[in-house]
């Protein structure tokens, strides 16, 4: 089953992207190219992906909290 009719990128081939460790449309996107056209097919690559595959963005780019530095530093 297609997921992006634009590119002809198949369910397998979303989920193959996923298993080598794209988290995120945009990802995908790169990989290969599913959503860059009309972008209609993003809710369903979304789906997809699910929830809770991948760190979220701001827990990965957070600093240490000031209490663990102290620690660290001690």
């Amino acid at each position: 089953m297609y997921v992006c009719n634009c590119f002809g990128v198949t369910v397998a081939q979303v989920k193959q992207h996923a298993e080598d460790g794209a988290c995120t449309p945009r990802q995908i996107a790169s990989a290969c190219k599913a959503g860059t056209d009309c972008g209609g097919c993003v809710r369903r690559i979304q789906a997809l992906l699910g929830r809770g595959a991948c760190p979220r963005r701001e827990q990965v780019d957070e600093p240490a909290p000031a209490l663990a530095r102290l620690d660290e530093a001690a």
